[in-house]
């Protein structure tokens, strides 16, 4: 099913491990003109310089960090002019989150925060070709986003959903519940 009503962003964000990746991809499939906008992939981009955001960033780090979101809000604006629907997926956490629908102002956005529970999020983790944690730990990288990013959008607790469910769950809560216009 897709819609044809005005393109919106979809900011699918969670910590590592938690399903983003692959709900982003599904849920772009489902629209006729849809846009699965991997926000680090603009991290990746930096060939020389890079520093990578550890739990003791560097201001350096914050500012690539920073850089790399508002890359993704103006090229998720770019393809939503254009009549696409952008899924932006991106671990966004802390108040960069508020931050970033700002950027969006004047576009339809949907934030849906995906929030499994560690044990989920570990289990995720043991079976992925990429591994992500090491230097962060999923505890820490979980308290970050249940203690410090804003209470917006829709929060789901996947850990008993498959990405599929996942995907059928928030399709239907931004149609039917009028969240996208």
């Amino acid at each position: 099913m897709s819609h044809s009503r005005k393109p919106a962003v979809i900011i699918v964000t969670g910590v590592m491990a938690s399903g983003k990746s692959t709900v982003a991809q599904l849920l772009a499939e489902k629209f006729e003109r849809g846009v699965h906008l991997r926000g680090d992939s603009f991290r990746r981009m930096i060939v020389r310089g890079r520093e990578e955001m550890l739990p003791d960033a560097s201001d350096e780090a914050v500012r690539q960090l920073a850089l790399r979101y508002r890359l993704s809000a103006s090229t998720a604006r770019t393809y939503a002019e254009a009549g696409f629907h952008v899924v932006l997926q991106d671990v966004i956490l802390g108040p960069a989150l508020q931050q970033i629908t700002e950027m969006l102002n004047g576009l339809s956005v949907f934030v849906v925060v995906l929030n499994p529970s560690e044990n989920a999020i570990s289990a995720r983790e043991l079976i992925r070709d990429k591994k992500g944690y090491g230097v962060w730990t999923i505890h820490e990288l979980n308290r970050r986003l249940t203690d410090e990013t804003p209470r917006i959008g829709l929060w789901l607790d996947t850990s008993d959903l498959s990405p599929e469910e996942t995907v059928e769950e928030i399709w239907k809560r931004m149609w039917d519940e009028g969240q996208i216009r």
